[in-house]
Parts: structure tokens; sequence; C-alpha cells
């Protein structure tokens, strides 16, 4: 792994209503990225098929129908959709994270998607909470994704959006060793507040985490919103603003952007010196932790619905060599 990372940081616009359409133009982007040598790039959150704004805009009783489209359109882990992501991600020699609603049985959550340079699919992470009227769209996951992965581009740790306010959820992360961060926000919501908020977000962990951080929000453009607030029967709405696309370095300064208006691309090198130069002066998972005193406890479980507890051994259906065994030495 070379010591400096190109990475990007993208923000990109979905294709509405249409996970096919959304995959088409990720995988395009991927490629054009690769024609660039970038190494690593973060795309939005929820960017496939498109991220729920209308739960944002209707009264619970009123979203089924918009409820329904995004189950359909939603993504199967694995299927033909992460198969192409992952195949582009090898053609361009990139790591690739990204945001998708994944479809579960009648379920869909806010899943973010870790692809290695050969194309491996080697993290699918949940959501822990989604926010607010979220809740009614996706299901929590659990934190058995809640781990920095190595990568052909260093090692990655990923979180979407308000998640970036759980400090217990961060420290997970940074106790894990991540290299880079990768950081997934909705965008084209809430206006310029929320824009200045990612920004606090990102710029603080990556002080606290001594990592680089990549964010990446979504983009609607006008007719986009005009789109959304019709078929949401919504007279107006904040479909716009609340974009913050970019790349800070481990002292928390912003060395690639911000794109806070359309489509396009943040682009930087991360040398990887700067991370051990900022550890030097404070490592919060080494030298400036006190563990002794202050300790995270996660249960990395992976979440079942089933549980078997067997009564006794003649209930194991484990065959006799898979079973424990105690052996008396003499």
């Amino acid at each position: 792994m070379s010591p400096v990372v190109k990475a990007a940081a993208v923000q990109i616009s979905p294709v509405l209503y249409s996970r096919r359409g959304t995959v088409e133009r990720v995988v395009k982007k991927i490629r054009e990225l690769g024609e660039q040598n970038v190494q690593f790039a973060t795309f939005p959150e929820t960017v496939i098929p498109y991220y729920p704004y209308f739960s944002f805009l209707q009264p619970a009783f009123q979203m089924g129908k918009e409820h329904l489209r995004l189950i359909e359109e939603s993504v199967v882990v694995p299927s033909d959709e992460t198969h192409a992501i992952g195949e582009a991600a090898r053609s361009a020699n990139m790591v690739v994270s990204i945001g998708v609603n994944e479809r579960d049985g009648g379920s869909i959550y806010n899943t973010q998607l870790l692809f290695d340079a050969d194309g491996t699919l080697i993290q699918r992470r949940r959501k822990l909470t989604p926010t607010y009227y979220e809740r009614i769209v996706w299901g929590q996951g659990d934190a058995s994704g809640l781990r920095a992965v190595d990568s052909a581009a260093g090692r990655i740790g990923q979180l979407a959006c308000w998640e970036h306010f759980m400090p217990l959820a961060r420290y997970a992360l940074i106790a894990d060793g991540e290299q880079i961060h990768s950081a997934m926000y909705p965008g084209s919501m809430y206006g310029q507040p929320f824009a200045e908020k990612t920004e606090v977000s990102i710029r603080q962990h990556a002080l606290e985490s001594a990592c680089f951080v990549v964010c990446a929000t979504a983009w609607l453009d006008v007719e986009q919103q005009a789109q959304i607030l019709k078929d949401t029967g919504s007279a107006n709405g904040p479909l716009s603003g609340g974009c913050f696309t970019a790349i800070v370095n481990p002292e928390g300064q912003i060395i690639g952007g911000p794109l806070t208006d359309g489509e396009g691309e943040i682009i930087a090198d991360l040398d990887f010196t700067a991370i051990n130069a900022r550890k030097r002066f404070m490592d919060a998972r080494g030298h400036y932790s006190r563990p002794e005193l202050l300790s995270l406890l996660i249960d990395r479980t992976p979440a079942s619905n089933v549980h078997d507890r067997a009564r006794g051994p003649t209930e194991s259906h484990e065959p006799p060599s898979a079973r424990e065994t105690t052996v008396e030495v003499l």
C-alpha cells in the first residue's frame, strides 16, 4: 500500500425511482475516476436507488405508496447490482464505499457497502439507528459491522449521517485504527444549517481519530426536487442546500472542497505520514487514552430473529466429531 492514496468524494444525483438507472450512473462514475487513478472513493448515503425524501415530507399514514416504491427498487445483497459495482471497482482498481437502501425480505435498511480494489465486497454494515422520521422507513442495524476494515487503500471505517453524533460509535472506529473514514450524508435537504453541522462533525472526527475523512452528499437538481414535491403532494419543502462534499486531513483541515452545489467530485492526495504526525501529539486509542478509567463495551454479535438452545447433549445436531469433548490425560 502506498503512503499516499488518491481519494475522491463524489457528489452525484440518483436516477429517481430507478435502482438500475442509479447503479449505471455509479458504475460510470467509478470508471471515470479510475481513469484519473483514484484509489478510494466515497459515494453518498443511500444514493442507490435514492434517499427516502418522501419520509421527511409526508405524514406516516400517507407515505405507503412511496414507501412501497422504495422497497421494490431497493438493493438485495448480493445481487446483479452489487456485482456490477464490484466489477467496476475491480476494473478501476479502486476501493469504493457507497450507501444503498438494502432490501432484506420485507424490510429495508440504510446500508454501507465497501468494495475492495479487486471487486470483493469486504463490508456490509447497517446504520445503527435511523434518524427520527427515517425509523418509519428503515430497520435498525446491529454492531457487527461497527469496525474498521483493511483494504488496498488502507484501513477504512464507515458511518452514515447522524451516526457522527454518536460519540461511542465513532470511538469504536477510532479504537479500531481507521486511517480513512468514509462519511455519507443525504444532501439536498435542510438547507445551509445542515451543511454547517456536517462540516463541524467531520472535521471534529478527523481531529479525534487522527484520520482522513472523505465525505459525500447527494445532489438533487431543480427538476428532481419538483418531481418529489409533486409525487408527495407537498406544496413546498426544504429539498435544497445541505450539501457538503469534502475531504479533511488528520489536523481537521479541509484539503479538498467543499462542493455545495451541483454534481462533481472532490479529489485529494491522502499522505498517511500526516496520521502519525497528528498521533504523536494526540492518539485517542494510545498514549492519550485512559482505558483503566474509560473504556467502550460493544456487542458485535450479529442480530438474529431465531436463537436455538439445545436442552441437552442428546439434542445436538452436530456430528460427534464437531462436539466439544474432554480427554483425561494420565
